[in-house]
């Protein structure tokens, strides 16, 4: 049986060259410059969210538990063999896209959609689990081949990405279906995809955009779109809540009219205050300075997570943390462009700030894979 000291020297460039510090934190599979931005942010989203619902102690109270449930989904799977996650990676996504097809055959309907599979006691909404398993899927896939990837190889990711995607737009769910597609065609062009191929899907894009309005697109989708371009037009429906969302943010200027003093959210008029509008009250209350504050701590975090895929070990390794980072980024783009009015609606909460449980817990387990990676001692396989 090895001793402690023994498994020490069989780790990667051993331990040997790390202060006492850093080898404690390579135990226990924490980044602690990670874990010290992610503690930053969800401690001012705590704030955020006390104002933004209402002064509600017990929705600060259901976001600490959920950060609790989060924070303990991390540590776990930071604490993953990155090769045996690597090897898991078909079984994880047969497992999701299973949980997809079960929402059609006994999904909960609620709002016109049928999203949720009843556990009796919470709702668990499967597609949550494709935004891990995409990335994982198609960083596991094109680490075993050939980079930069052949037409044959695009073609089989672009069914793995498809997949999915296309089952959650039919729930329906255009937000999440996008932002699935987007992290796994953020591998796909992490893996080196060639610019003619790039290229060549934005003219396929706009070639499909007349069918793809006609006949997958919902009508209250249309309406979002057309609301983007003049909210005015139906002010008091579809436009309302953009408008307020623009007179909270114009109305905090630059230093914002001190914590619990916003109008907008405070009275009522800024609908989804605690969730996807969340940042109009960041806006509002803490101007522009707030908004600046914020933004640069997603900044910090994305930069973080860069760091760590520049320096991934393995190819899998540098794929999935450079796709989940990056996703990460888009989360944050798609949520504030979406509350700015530059693109239209689509149910994106702000990450880690909105109030929120499965996206919550998703997105945590997300930042246990890229600590995982972080400290991962395998050496490189390929």
């Amino acid at each position: 049986m090895s001793s402690s000291s023994d498994f020490l020297r069989q780790l990667p460039d051993s331990a040997a060259h790390f202060s006492r510090a850093e080898s404690f934190w390579r135990r226990i599979h924490i980044d602690p410059v990670l874990l010290l931005l992610l503690l930053l942010l969800t401690g001012f989203g705590l704030f955020a969210l006390y104002s933004g619902s209402g002064q509600s102690l017990a929705v600060v109270k259901r976001q600490l538990a959920f950060y609790f449930i989060a924070y303990c989904a991390m540590f776990t799977v930071a604490q993953l063999d990155m090769k045996l996650l690597c090897r898991w990676a078909p079984w994880f996504y047969g497992i999701g896209i299973v949980l997809l097809i079960l929402v059609y055959i006994v999904g909960v309907q609620a709002k016109g959609a049928q999203r949720w599979i009843s556990l009796g006691f919470i709702r668990f909404q499967p597609s949550e689990v494709l935004k891990i398993a995409v990335p994982v899927a198609m960083a596991a896939y094109f680490s075993s081949r050939m980079l930069p990837p052949k037409l044959k190889h695009i073609i089989a990711a672009l069914i793995i990405v498809g997949l999915p995607a296309v089952l959650i737009l039919k729930q329906p769910d255009l937000g999440t279906s996008i932002l699935i597609a987007a992290s796994g065609l953020l591998v796909l062009f992490l893996a080196g995809l060639r610019w003619r191929y790039i290229l060549g899907s934005f003219c396929l894009l706009g070639a499909s955009a007349w069918p793809i309005w006609n006949y997958v697109l919902h009508g209250y989708q249309k309406q979002r779109i057309l609301t983007l371009f003049n909210p005015e037009a139906d002010r008091f429906g579809a436009g309302w809540n953009t408008i307020q969302a623009k007179i909270a943010i114009g109305s905090g200027g630059l230093n914002g009219k001190g914590w619990l003093n916003g109008s907008q959210s405070q009275l009522d008029f800024l609908p989804e205050s605690h969730t996807d509008f969340i940042i109009a009250v960041l806006a509002e209350e803490f101007g522009f300075v707030g908004v600046v504050a914020l933004l640069a701590l997603y900044f910090a975090i994305v930069s973080r997570g860069l760091f760590i895929a520049w320096t991934a070990q393995t190819t899998f390794n540098r794929l999935l943390a450079g796709s989940l980072i990056l996703t990460f980024f888009v989360y944050i783009f798609v949520n504030v462009a979406m509350v700015g009015g530059l693109l239209p609606v689509v149910g994106v909460p702000l990450p880690l700030v909105s109030l929120g449980g499965t996206s919550l817990v998703t997105l945590m387990l997300a930042f246990g894979i890229l600590m995982a990676i972080a400290t991962d001692t395998n050496k490189p396989s390929n």
